[in-house]
């Protein structure tokens, strides 16, 4: 932003550089372009102010890979779900590719693109995104700076009136996940192991993107349990609905009181309220986590969580800038790349039998072989 600022105050002071001395009565010609680049330069600045960097280690080393700034999604840093991953992402390209990253955690109520345009105007090698709702701006900056390179995580990407998606501009990379395949499995092993025919969802945003999640959950308990009822239900219809724990512990608590005993959730930060819900109902009640390991959030309370691989597809974005081989277009994530998944592992392991994670393993081949076509929308 100093490097756009300074260009700008040199095109000022060239239009007033005249071979001529300025007369009386032409200052006011010559004042009111000032005055209009003026209050320009205070507006932009002052859409900055609530853009706030954060104090990174990553954003500190030094090396000779690609400058990569990265602006994160509503919750910040500390979600430990979308955008812990996308930092643990750019973290790891850090060390491994000496890439340069800086960090952006725009604050409450700001303008979210500033952050965007403040790492495009800088020419960085790449603008990182995180979250649908960064969509737009992508969209917008990719045609103003043609020659930086952007990637959007959970790009929205929309279709043609044929149905057909509508690429991103030729610099953009709409990094998507196949969400409904890890939250089959995990909605498959909600209705072999809870020991109920009700289990739940709890979404944040009433929205497409999230319908995706309770597609595919209430698929995967209908796979194995055609008697079992699913219990949906959303925080709410703005994006605040991501970050809003104590509604989501009003609604699991809800849902436990109603007879179910797994909750998968699909919520951001909105979904620590359901963890705390399920401590408060004891034991035999267990959450679902989305998007990272979520145990610790509440040991013993945790059944396995739904991951994706953000760190993963961050690093190999990262990387392809590197080497040289980064393209615009639509890169979708699923089982088959490893960009989905579920947590099994010393700690839940437990949790679940030996019996149910054959009986997961034999779903998940078969997903990706297509003989399980998992649905994205609600029906």
């Amino acid at each position: 932003m100093v490097t756009a600022d300074l260009s700008a105050a040199r095109r000022i002071h060239s239009s007033l550089s005249l071979a001529a001395p300025i007369r009386a009565g032409d200052l006011s010609r010559f004042m009111r372009p000032l005055i209009t680049a003026l209050i320009v330069l205070a507006l932009v600045h002052g859409g900055l102010l609530f853009v706030q960097p954060t104090n990174a280690p990553a954003a500190e080393l030094a090396g000779d890979g690609p400058q990569v700034g990265v602006v994160f999604d509503l919750g910040g840093r500390g979600d430990k779900s979308f955008n812990d991953g996308a930092y643990l992402g750019a973290e790891s390209a850090a060390k491994k590719l000496q890439a340069r990253v800086q960090f952006i955690e725009p604050g409450d109520g700001s303008d979210r693109g500033a952050g965007l345009r403040l790492l495009a105007a800088e020419r960085r090698a790449l603008v990182v995104g995180v979250g649908f709702i960064f969509t737009d701006d992508l969209i917008e900056l990719a045609k103003e700076y043609p020659d930086v390179n952007f990637a959007g995580v959970d790009f929205a990407v929309g279709t043609d009136k044929f149905g057909d998606p509508i690429p991103p501009p030729p610099n953009v990379a709409a990094l998507k996940f196949r969400e409904e395949e890890g939250s089959f499995l995990v909605g498959a092993l909600a209705a072999l192991v809870g020991g109920s025919k009700k289990v739940g969802f709890l979404g944040g945003m009433d929205m497409p993107l999230i319908h995706k999640d309770e597609a595919g959950y209430r698929a995967g308990v209908m796979h194995v349990c055609k008697d079992c009822t699913v219990i949906a239900q959303y925080a709410g219809v703005t994006p605040e609905a991501f970050r809003n724990p104590s509604k989501g512990k009003e609604l699991a608590l809800s849902q436990y009181q109603q007879g179910v005993n797994v909750i998968f959730h699909a919520s951001g930060s909105t979904g620590l309220g359901m963890f705390e819900a399920a401590r408060a109902m004891g034991r035999g009640h267990y959450g679902i986590g989305v998007d990272a390991d979520q145990y610790g959030e509440a040991p013993g309370y945790v059944l396995t969580s739904m991951v994706k691989g953000v760190d993963n597809v961050v690093y190999d974005t990262i990387r392809r800038v590197k080497d040289g081989t980064f393209q615009g277009g639509i890169f979708s994530y699923g089982l088959k790349e490893k960009g989905v998944g579920y947590v099994y592992d010393a700690r839940n392991r437990a949790l679940i039998p030996d019996s149910v994670r054959a009986r997961l393993l034999d779903i998940e081949r078969d997903i990706v072989a297509g003989r399980i076509r998992v649905p994205s929308t609600r029906s």
